[in-house]
C-alpha cells in the first residue's frame, strides 16, 4: 500500500485500487446519510470496482493515524465552454469527528495538484445548497458557484427509452 505524505505528519493519502470498491461504497453511504439522501446511494462494490478498473472513476482516501477518515471520488472532465480539462469531484467526505483539522483542505490541495499534473486547468464539484459549512469551506479555498446552472440526469430507464427512440435513417 503506497501512502502519499502530506503537510500533516499524522495524515497521509492513498489512491484507491479496484479492491477498495467496498470501502468507496461505505464512504458513499456515509455521505448519503450526511446529505439526507441515503436512499439515493445505489452504488454497489461491483459497479464501483468496474469504474475503478476501467479508469472511469478514481478515488483517494485520507488516513489519519492509520484510520481511513476521508475520501474523494473523482474523474476527468472537459468543458466545451472553456476548452479546458480537469477533474470533477463526484463525492467528498471527511468523517464528522475529523472535521476542522485541515484534512479536507489538504485533500483539496492534493486534488488540485493532481489535476495540474495531468494538464488540467480546473477542479469542479457540486454542493447541496443547504450545506452552509461546506459552502463556506469551498469559498475559503477560492472557489465560486455557478448559480445559474442546474444539473439534469436521465435515469437508466429513461436513458434506454431515449436510446431506443433513436432510429437512424436508412440512407
Amino acid at each position: 500500500m503506497f501512502l502519499i505524505d502530506t503537510p500533516n505528519p499524522k495524515f497521509s493519502l492513498r489512491i484507491a485500487t479496484p479492491e477498495d470498491a467496498a470501502l468507496v461504497v461505505s464512504f458513499m453511504k456515509k455521505l448519503g446519510t450526511y446529505q439526507k439522501m441515503a436512499d439515493e446511494i445505489t452504488a454497489t462494490p461491483e459497479r464501483i470496482k468496474r469504474l475503478l478498473t476501467l479508469g472511469l472513476g478514481e478515488a483517494v482516501f485520507g488516513i489519519y493515524d492509520g484510520e481511513t477518515v476521508g475520501f474523494a471520488y473523482f474523474h476527468e472532465k472537459s468543458s466545451a465552454f472553456s476548452g479546458r480539462s480537469g477533474l470533477y469531484i463526484d463525492a467528498f467526505l471527511i468523517d464528522d469527528t475529523m472535521r476542522g483539522k485541515g484534512l479536507g483542505k489538504i485533500m483539496m490541495q492534493f486534488l488540485s495538484s493532481h489535476a495540474i499534473e495531468r494538464g488540467g486547468e480546473m477542479l469542479e464539484w457540486g454542493c447541496l445548497d443547504w450545506n452552509d459549512s461546506a459552502i463556506e469551506f469551498y469559498q475559503k479555498l477560492g472557489s465560486y458557484c455557478l448559480d445559474d446552472m442546474r444539473i439534469y440526469r436521465l435515469s437508466p430507464e429513461d436513458l434506454k427509452t431515449n436510446a431506443m427512440a433513436f432510429k437512424p435513417s436508412d440512407a
